[in-house]
């Protein structure tokens, strides 16, 4: 299985026999995660112009799945004593798809703060638990991207010459005041000053892309931990390979980052309700 996804370094880890339950009962879904995932790429710009909201690059994994029939799902279980409901809790997936023996649960993290991972993993092992999904699925950056960020961000600033706050300004890029000052603080200072796209890039991986982030060690760390156990488990990691370079003027590059910015502040929402 994903023998696609693994010649593009994407890593694929099983937990609590996931691999056996996938390969036997459930290889029409492997076949339709590789399908939405194995020509994933996130252009620089998408990169460097996504805002507060969702990744251009991580909608175009939501319409990919939604397209397959993977779509957001509300789970609600409740508990009812001589006919009279007591409790009632939901649980919220973004993908999740029906198959002939069971269901399948997906959640994509590209770059949510960390604690979404204890959130998805708990959902995972009670729905499990009620008996409401077979597996949970999990998209996450691997170490290789994760790590490879600030060498990304570094090699753009280089090759658009950002070398001011002018520069980030003609490319369409905005700082805040408090970024700003702790950029040209570090550029500025008498004693050992550091070049300006080393310190613009120290800072926006730092901010953006920081370890406080979702990426696969933060996952890892909690299933090491037995968090979402004893749910079986299928963890995909995004490889750095996936990033692309293209070649844009000047303009083009300033154009790709605002329109990235202005789609992440929209999002996208998958429609409600599996097929």
């Amino acid at each position: 299985m994903f023998d696609r996804l693994k010649e593009k370094d994407f890593v694929i880890l099983y937990q609590s026999h996931a691999e056996a339950i996938l390969e036997k009962d459930f290889p029409a879904a492997a076949i339709e995660i590789e399908r939405a995932l194995v020509d994933v790429e996130v252009p620089i710009t998408e990169i460097i112009g996504s805002g507060g909201g969702e990744a251009k690059g991580t909608q175009r994994m939501r319409r990919a799945l939604a397209e397959l029939g993977w779509r957001k799902f509300n789970f609600e279980i409740k508990k009812i004593v001589n006919g009279v409901e007591r409790e009632a809790i939901s649980h919220e997936i973004d993908h999740v798809k029906t198959f002939e023996k069971g269901v399948i649960a997906l959640e994509i993290e590209w770059n949510n703060k960390d604690p979404f991972f204890d959130r998805d993993l708990e959902n995972f092992k009670r729905l499990h638990a009620e008996g409401a999904i077979s597996v949970g699925v999990i998209v996450t950056r691997h170490a290789t991207l994760h790590e490879g960020m600030y060498e990304f961000v570094l090699r753009f600033a280089r090759e658009q010459n950002i070398a001011s706050m002018d520069d980030l300004t003609r490319l369409e890029i905005i700082p805040t005041p408090k970024q700003r000052n702790e950029i040209l603080k570090r550029v500025q200072r008498p004693r050992d000053p550091i070049e300006f796209a080393v310190a613009w890039t120290d800072k926006f991986v730092a901010d953006k892309y920081g370890e406080a982030t979702t990426h696969w060690r933060k996952l890892i760390d909690r299933v090491n931990r037995g968090v979402g156990n004893p749910c079986p488990l299928l963890l995909i990691g995004l490889p750095a390979s996936i990033v692309r370079f293209p070649e844009t003027t000047p303009e083009q590059t300033a154009a790709a980052i605002e329109q990235a910015a202005m789609e992440s502040e929209g999002g996208v929402s998958p429609p409600q309700q599996p097929g």
